[in-house]
């Protein structure tokens, strides 16, 4: 079958949209810092900052319809599979290895895997990341059974790829009546999930993490349907509200302080409810995923940015955004286990490597990018996708 693409023109960027996706990353930074002194969820500093997830889910289905939804005459199905694998992968490749790299640093009191993990096992799983096969709980090498032990961030870019599979082949071509309805039938999972209803008995005990999210990172049946429940509502939403130019809001000033502050709000609120009325936590993460950030998304696309510092710091923040987000837990899991291992040591020490891990994971993030990323998509792209261009031509 001949290859019907032709060039399509780069198309302007939502300022505003990249620096919240900045300002989320950082945020879940600080969260999986402050998680390493939590003796649990309801208990965790930046309380909510899970969410995020769910927050890159949305803007990501409302950037994949302004960026694609327009070009499927000119562009076939592989061509936009190419483009994504192009987008994320090499940072994919690039966390794994970051991951290999510090595993035998992370083996923190809870991992014993860590030490009892040879060498040729490491490389293995190492090799099966770097291509995003997600490794079942029997292959597990730290202790926490995720999809990655090298890099557990990696889990929510493997449910990015489905969305992007399940938009190409499927959803794109939804009419908006149709997608509506798919956005709406699919809220009902994300109610199940955070209100811990189960109503098709498919999550096991959440006594860690009841009336929340939280999970999507393992192969088992329960995390499985926690990661469907997570991705349909806020990515096809995401879409549907690009699709409904209409519900844009426009902000006339402060937008990007507006915006910013809102994600930060609902990251870091407490653990709502208490014991006695832990359900009302639930119905705070439905409220939030559901309306307050596609509220966010229509803001940030529908509003202008003016100010050409303000703008740097949106492209800054754009430009660290993923990398910062796909390479920073590796150094986590050390984080982890120096504290395991420094419990006693005084607090401003432990504010002091904290500290150095945030600046830390946003200079490799920031070097990430330009050493390697946007070196090797630009390679990529010249051989996969431009230089077929010129042969067609």
């Amino acid at each position: 079958m001949v290859e019907t693409t032709i060039p399509l023109a780069s198309k302007p960027r939502f300022e505003i949209l990249d620096g919240l996706r900045g300002v989320a990353a950082m945020i879940v930074v600080i969260f999986h810092l402050f998680e390493t002194y939590s003796p649990g969820p309801s208990e965790q500093i930046i309380n909510h900052g899970y969410l995020a997830v769910d927050f890159f889910f949305v803007l990501s289905g409302f950037v994949i319809g302004y960026a694609y939804d327009d070009r499927w005459g000119a562009m076939s199905t592989w061509d936009f599979f190419k483009r994504r694998l192009i987008r994320l992968q090499p940072m994919v490749i690039l966390g794994t290895l970051i991951g290999a790299f510090w595993f035998y640093f992370g083996a923190a009191p809870g991992f014993e895997l860590v030490m009892q993990t040879p060498w040729w096992k490491l490389l293995l799983i190492m090799v099966l990341g770097c291509i995003m096969f997600p490794t079942p709980p029997s292959m597990d090498i730290r202790g926490w059974k995720e999809i990655n032990s090298l890099n557990g961030a990696q889990w929510s870019l493997l449910w990015e790829y489905i969305a992007n599979i399940l938009y190409a082949l499927f959803v794109r071509k939804f009419t908006t009546v149709v997608l509506a309805v798919f956005v709406f039938l699919s809220a009902f999972l994300t109610i199940d999930l955070a209100m811990d209803i189960d109503a098709f008995g498919l999550l096991e005990a959440r006594s860690y993490a009841r009336y929340t999210v939280i999970g999507g990172f393992g192969l088992t049946p329960d995390q499985i349907y926690i990661g469907i429940s997570r991705l349909l509502y806020p990515f096809f939403g995401g879409l549907l509200l690009y699709r409904m130019s209409k519900w844009r809001i426009n902000l006339r000033r402060g937008c990007m302080t507006l915006c910013s502050l809102a994600v930060a709000v609902t990251l870091a609120v407490p653990h709502v409810g208490g014991e006695n009325y832990e359900w009302l936590n639930g119905l705070y993460c439905v409220v939030v995923i559901l309306f307050v950030y596609p509220a966010i998304v229509a803001a940030g696309a529908g509003s202008e940015l003016k100010g050409t510092k303000t703008i740097a710091v949106c492209k800054f923040l754009g430009t660290i955004s993923y990398p910062l987000y796909i390479t920073h837990y590796p150094m986590i899991y050390v984080h982890m286990n120096w504290v395991a291992r420094h419990a006693d040591a005084p607090v401003g020490t432990h504010i002091w490597v904290a500290v150095s891990i945030f600046l830390a994971s946003i200079a490799v993030a920031y070097a990430s990018v330009k050493v390697y990323d946007i070196p090797v998509r630009e390679w990529l792209s010249e051989k996969f996708i431009r230089s077929k261009k010129r042969l067609r031509g």
